[in-house]
C-alpha cells in the first residue's frame, strides 16, 4: 500500500484563530511527523486529568462531554480548514482527538492505578484503526466534508472502545 503524502500548511494568518486551533488540536497538527498522532496524544492529555483526579461518574461524564465538544466543534473547524487548506488536511487532527476521547469511555471504571497499560493499548488500537482503516472505516472517509473527516475517527474509535471494553471485562470483573 503506497502512503500518498499531502502538502503541509504553516499557520495561516487569514484562517482565523479560534477554529485553526480546534482544527489542529491546539497546534499539535502542526507538529512534524504523525500529526494524527500528536492529536490522538492531545485527546489523551485533555481526558488525563479527569482520569486521574475525578470519580469514576464524573469520569464518564467529561469524557462524554468532551466527545461531543470535539466532535462538534471539530467538524465546524474542519468545516473552515478545508476552505483555507485543502480536502481533509493532515494539520486538521481534532478529528483524531474526537475518536481517541471516544476510545476512552470504557475507563471509567478502571482504576487509574491499573488503567496506565489500558491507555497504551487504547492509543495503539486507535492508531491501528485510523491508519490501516479496515472493517468499513474507509468508506467513512466518502461523506462530504467534514463529516467524513470526522466520521473514519470516531468509527475507528468505536472499534477501539468495544476491544478495550471487552479487555476490561475479561481482566477487570
Amino acid at each position: 500500500m503506497k502512503i500518498k503524502h499531502k502538502e503541509r500548511h504553516r499557520w495561516t494568518p487569514d484562517f482565523p484563530v479560534i477554529p485553526q486551533l480546534l482544527a489542529t488540536s491546539f497546534g499539535a497538527g502542526f507538529l512534524p511527523l504523525a500529526p494524527g498522532t500528536w492529536g490522538a496524544l492531545v485527546g489523551i492529555l485533555v481526558w488525563l486529568p479527569f482520569y486521574i483526579f475525578c470519580s469514576p461518574y464524573v469520569i464518564l461524564i467529561a469524557t462524554s462531554a468532551l466527545v461531543i465538544f470535539f466532535t462538534v466543534a471539530g467538524g465546524y473547524a474542519s468545516d473552515i480548514a478545508e476552505e483555507y487548506w485543502d480536502t481533509d488536511p493532515v494539520e486538521a487532527c481534532v478529528d483524531e482527538t474526537a475518536g481517541q476521547l471516544l476510545s476512552l469511555l470504557p475507563m471509567w471504571f478502571v482504576h487509574w492505578q491499573q488503567g496506565w497499560w489500558m491507555i497504551l493499548v487504547s492509543l495503539a488500537l486507535f492508531r491501528f484503526f485510523d491508519i490501516f482503516k479496515p472493517l468499513g472505516i474507509r468508506s467513512m472517509e466518502k461523506l462530504p466534508g467534514s463529516a467524513g473527516m470526522m466520521a473514519d475517527d470516531l468509527l475507528a474509535g468505536i472499534y477501539t472502545l468495544i476491544i478495550v471494553m471487552t479487555m476490561n471485562y475479561f481482566i477487570f470483573l
